[in-house]
C-alpha cells in the first residue's frame, strides 16, 4: 500500500519552504537583505538554531548568500539566465533590440491582460502607487528616476499576473535592460515630448488595469511598446546620421 507514517516536519524545513515561496513569488527579490537573525526568528516563531539550520540549507541551495558584517541576502540568481557570450551578442546586434521589444510586447501584453483579471486589490494599489511616483518624477525631470520607475511599473504588472515563470524570466530580461544591453532607457526620457508621451501611455495602462479591463490593458501595453520600438529605431538612425556628419565635418576641416 502506498502509505507511509506521518512524521512531524522539522521547524527548519518549514522556514525553508516559506522563504523559498517568498523568493519564487517575487516578494523577496535578488539582492534584498533579510531581517536580523533575532528579528527573523521572532517573526517566524522559531528558535534561532532552527533558523540558522534553515538559512544554511538555503545558502547551500544557492538561494541566499551571507556577507560578513552585512547580513544574509537573497542571491542574485538572475545573472545565470543568459551566458556572457550571448549578452555580448545582444549588445552588438541591432536586431536583438527589435526582437527584445517584440518579445516584451507579447509577454507584457499577456501579463497586463492576466493582471486585469487576476490581480488582487493590493496588486492594483502597488501599480497605482508606482504610477503616482512616475507623475511626481515627471515634474522633477530626472531621467534616471523616470527610467527606474518605468521598469518598476512594468515589473509590478508582471508580478500582478501571478505567473512565477513569467515573473522570473522577465526580471532577467529587465536586468539586461538596466545594464544597457539593449538600449539606454534614460535617453528616452530626455526629450520633453517623448517624456510626456511615455507618461500618458503609462497612464492609459494604469487606467485600464484599475478598471479591470483585460482587452484595454493589453492594447495599451502593446501601443506603448510599439512607440518604444519606433523611438529606439529613430534614435539609432539619428546616431548613424550623426556619425556620418562628424566624418564629413572632419574631412571639411582638413581641406
Amino acid at each position: 500500500m502506498p502509505f507511509e507514517k506521518v512524521q512531524q516536519e522539522k521547524l527548519s524545513h518549514g522556514v525553508v519552504r516559506q522563504i523559498e515561496a517568498l523568493i519564487l513569488r517575487g516578494i523577496l527579490r535578488p539582492g534584498e537583505r533579510l531581517p536580523s537573525e533575532r528579528d527573523l526568528a521572532e517573526r517566524m516563531g522559531v528558535s534561532r538554531p532552527s533558523l540558522r539550520e534553515a538559512l544554511a540549507e538555503l545558502q547551500s541551495a544557492g538561494l541566499l548568500v551571507s556577507k560578513a558584517g552585512a547580513g544574509v541576502f537573497v542571491a542574485d540568481v538572475l545573472g545565470s539566465a543568459f551566458s556572457a557570450s550571448l549578452v555580448r551578442l545582444f549588445s552588438t546586434h541591432e536586431q536583438a533590440v527589435y526582437d527584445y521589444i517584440s518579445f516584451r510586447r507579447d509577454m507584457e501584453g499577456l501579463a497586463a491582460e492576466r493582471a486585469a483579471r487576476l490581480a488582487s486589490d493590493s496588486d492594483l494599489k502597488v501599480i497605482d502607487t508606482i504610477f503616482a511616483r512616475m507623475e511626481a518624477a515627471h515634474q522633477k525631470r530626472n531621467p534616471a528616476d523616470e527610467a527606474q520607475l518605468d521598469a518598476d511599473f512594468h515589473l509590478a504588472i508582471i508580478e500582478s499576473s501571478h505567473n512565477v515563470i513569467m515573473l522570473h524570466m522577465m526580471r532577467s530580461m529587465y536586468q539586461l535592460l538596466r545594464e544597457g544591453v539593449f538600449y539606454n532607457r534614460q535617453t528616452m526620457f530626455r526629450a520633453r515630448t517623448t517624456r510626456t508621451q511615455l507618461l500618458d501611455q503609462h497612464r492609459a495602462i494604469n487606467v485600464a488595469l484599475q478598471a479591470r479591463d483585460p482587452a484595454a490593458a493589453r492594447t495599451a501595453v502593446e501601443a506603448h511598446l510599439g512607440f518604444v520600438q519606433r523611438t529606439v529605431a529613430d534614435q539609432q538612425q539619428a546616431d548613424r546620421n550623426e556619425a556620418l556628419a562628424r566624418k564629413r565635418l572632419e574631412q571639411e576641416l582638413h581641406r
